[in-house]
């Protein structure tokens, strides 16, 4: 079982990383998954993201997709876009990810991984995937 710190880590740079190793059949957990980071402006990813929340009683009825709130749901969902969550293998590969926000008790001693290539490299526009959530109206606890 591979565990990995997405602190600092860039989410499709990690995500990809992440969905090529559950199709060869590795087990992982994603730890500190508000620490994660998303190029761009701040203002273009909450539009993008809130776009896709928007449901109910407006009159174009929206259909979807629909994109979850927290920064757990949204880096495990960007995980399912990049393997074949349709089929049986896609969804086994699937059930082999567990994502948390913080470190949970029973990860605190285990020895934790960082994606070299996913690093965030100099970058001038960046989001964290916290504070994209919390813009959403997420109201994240650490377990």
């Amino acid at each position: 079982m591979a565990v990995i710190n997405a602190e600092g880590l860039i989410l499709g740079r990690l995500s990809s990383h992440v969905a090529k190793r559950l199709r060869n059949g590795e087990e992982i957990v994603i730890l500190n998954a508000e620490k994660a980071v998303i190029s761009g402006r701040r203002k273009q990813l909450v539009e993008f993201y809130a776009h896709r929340r928007t449901r109910g009683a407006s009159q174009t009825k929206a259909k979807g997709p629909f994109y979850p709130r927290t920064s757990d749901a949204i880096l495990k969902r960007t995980v399912r876009g990049m393997v074949e969550y349709k089929k049986p293998t896609g969804r086994a590969a699937l059930k082999r990810l567990r994502v948390y926000l913080g470190v949970p008790k029973e990860f605190k001693d285990v020895k934790m991984e960082t994606l070299e290539t996913a690093k965030k490299p100099h970058l001038v526009k960046f989001v964290l995937l916290g504070d994209i959530s919390k813009e959403l109206g997420a109201k994240q606890e650490l377990r």
